[in-house]
């Protein structure tokens, strides 16, 4: 199929406003919008500023209008839980408008603010969509969140109501939720009216009196007295949720998403970026807590009719490092999203893919990586054993959607290993100097996005316009600052680097840490890779690569990482000036599966360092420590 990404983007190029207008047709609007952009309004302009519409409407209600009510909406499968469920469009409608009156009963109306702190089960989904409904604005914060970062969020957001389950489920643990919501609360100043507490068969949490209600007697008595909530009329530019970015210090960034741009451009990519059809399995394995869980495992695919994947588990150890084969085949799943870091794992369970003979993958067409660089080997692996395109793709929190991709449903282009491809329409990305100057191709330089943003993307922070400015709009005047470092070629595929604290400076030469993570990547035995820069009193900084092998590699640790060194010093030469390579067990990451090189940089260095409230395992942290004191570091 011969692509028509050219004439697509160039059709948005000379016409933006011409081109969401047509997007925008796609969705139910109470107003339809008579004006597309408003340069004059928020900190860059407005998207749609004078329609109307609701987003569970479209997500959830038309499509039972529309005649597909007993199509799945939801599959839910938990390993952890040992449960499965199917949630068809009609009933989703019916959880999800019971739930919203249950939010009315409880005093929540349009314009509320409700905290959604709860594990990857189909509950999350329904509470969500019901603060949608009522025009509620949601924050949903990952479930298991330290009570003090759960605090900050409370304060920032001043939520009417929290809503909870009792735990969440991990290989081999139970997270108890409500101790920890019931700390954040007495150390929030804010204090929510109501905690709405789902008693999960493996917790039983306990109860405060006049304050917590429990879910199930909640919704059946909401049954009971036939009470359903219909969906409020909201404006287009009205806030949806408020996603909090996980900052290790000060305030995070309660980025802000609307009703319409929102809706328009999700519904977009569906078809045009990812290649699914009202109806298919599109699973994104990821939670609920980020990015991707709000866009692609709730809203993106019940906005375009398609059937989305709930899953609670993990790619390795629930039980085996064949858990995701063993969904696509049961499932019969079109296409899988997740994180390199997901692959990783796999690949260094089982580097030669034998639990995949077990399966039958025939369902799958596409697979789609994004969360943090996606290195060659692992792209090329994931080629091998699944036999389907492997498509990169970039985009941030604050987008909300791809940025840089390859579009698969408009024809793929040609796959690049190490380029997530081109940039998407509504998006102009430039690469420039210290002093916003194009920088030409080929050459690292800051990645920035020509404003105004397009619609999906952050209209501001929350309650804080000045903030927004200052943090992304502020230093390249008239453009999005991404804070990520890379280059263009000369076919206008992007290369995304690293951020731009991941640029180091080793005796005057500006070098990129992903590039080194790439010919680390490559070598046999290892499984992934993390590359830091490190203080030198002589060069500035220095690198260090740190390489997590793979299972099964008896060869003796000092020899591979010898090799290491001197693989990265013939690939990218003297002046990288690498000569500390560390084997560790494991690397340390965030829940959504970003390696911490941040922290780790700041151990490598001396600094004063805590354990951020986002990582998976704070253990890790104190083996990268011992593992560098052995190296003399």
């Amino acid at each position: 199929m011969t692509s028509r990404y050219r004439e697509v983007y160039a059709g948005w190029q000379k016409n933006p406003e011409a081109f969401w207008a047509e997007a925008a047709r796609d969705i139910d609007w109470t107003t339809p919008p008579d004006q597309i952009f408003d340069a004059k309004a928020g900190v860059y302009g407005r998207w749609f500023p004078d329609a109307q519409c609701n987003v569970c409407w479209n997500a959830v209600d038309r499509h039972v209008a529309e005649g597909r009510g007993a199509q799945d909406a939801i599959i839910y499968d938990s390993p952890l839980a040992d449960a499965k469920a199917r949630f068809t469009y009609a009933q989703l409608l019916d959880e999800v408008s019971t739930l919203a009156a249950v939010l009315q009963d409880m005093g929540v109306g349009k314009g509320d603010r409700v905290i959604v702190y709860m594990p990857m089960i189909p509950e999350a989904l329904f509470a969500m969509l019901a603060c949608a409904r009522i025009g509620a604005v949601h924050s949903v914060v990952f479930g298991g969140f330290a009570a003090k970062e759960l605090a900050t969020r409370i304060d920032d957001a001043t939520p009417k109501a929290v809503l909870t389950a009792s735990c969440g489920i991990e290989p081999g643990r139970l997270v108890t939720y409500k101790p920890l919501l019931d700390e954040a609360i007495s150390l929030a100043s804010a204090k929510p009216e109501s905690v709405l507490l789902l008693q999960r068969p493996q917790v039983v949490a306990s109860m405060i009196e006049g304050r917590d209600h429990d879910w199930a007697q909640a919704m059946q008595s909401a049954r009971d007295a036939g009470r359903r909530a219909y969906c409020v009329t909201l404006n287009a530019t009205d806030p949806l949720y408020i996603l909090y970015t996980s900052g290790t210090t000060g305030i995070p960034k309660g980025v802000v998403r609307d009703n319409g741009g929102h809706m328009v451009a999700l519904k977009w990519t569906m078809e045009n970026l990812y290649g699914i059809k009202p109806g298919e399995v599109f699973w994104a394995a990821s939670d609920v807590g980020w990015v991707v869980g709000h866009s692609y495992i709730v809203y993106a695919p019940l906005l375009h009719g398609a059937t989305t994947v709930v899953y609670e588990g993990k790619p390795v150890g629930t039980p085996d490092a064949g858990a995701f084969w063993r969904m696509i085949e049961e499932y019969k799943i079109a296409a899988l999203f997740t994180a390199p870091t997901a692959f990783r794992a796999i690949k260094k369970e089982d580097p030669n893919a034998e639990h995949i003979k077990r399966y039958d993958l025939k369902s799958l067409r596409t697979l789609f990586l994004a969360g943090e660089r996606a290195d060659p080997d692992t792209v090329q692996w994931a080629e091998r054993i699944l036999g389907v395109p492997v498509i990169d793709h970039w985009w941030q929190t604050e987008t909300g959607w791809c940025i840089v991709g390859n579009p698969v449903g408009l024809g793929m282009l040609p796959v690049k290993h190490g380029s997530p491809t081109v940039p998407m329409p509504g998006y102009d990305v430039q690469i420039v100097d210290e002093a916003a100057h194009p920088v030409p191709d080929g050459k690292m330089g800051s990645i920035v996005i020509k404003l105004p943003l397009p619609p999906g993307a952050l209209p501001t922070l929350w309650r804080n316009d000045e903030r927004m400015h200052e943090s992304y709009l502020a230093e390249f005047p008239g453009f999005y600052k991404t804070a990520d470092a890379g280059f263009r070629d000369e076919d206008g595929y992007l290369y995304i680097m690293g951020r731009t604290d991941d640029i180091i400076n080793v005796a005057g030469h500006r070098l990129s840490t992903g590039g080194m993570e790439e010919v680390l990547a490559s070598h046999p035995d290892v499984a992934e890779c993390a590359v830091i820069g490190i203080k030198d009193a002589l060069k500035g900084e220095q690198p260090c690569g740190f390489a997590v092998l793979k299972s099964g590699v008896m060869r003796d640790p000092a020899i591979i990482e010898k090799e290491l060194v001197s693989l990265v010093r013939d690939k990218i030469g003297p002046v990288a000036a690498f000569k500390i390579a560390v084997t560790v067990a494991r690397l340390p990451k965030t829940r959504s599966g970003k390696i911490l090189r941040g922290t780790m940089k700041k151990i490598a260095d001396g600094d004063e360092w805590t354990a951020p409230a986002t990582i998976d395992d704070p253990a890790i942290l104190d083996e990268i420590r011992d593992s560098l004191k052995a190296k003399g570091v």
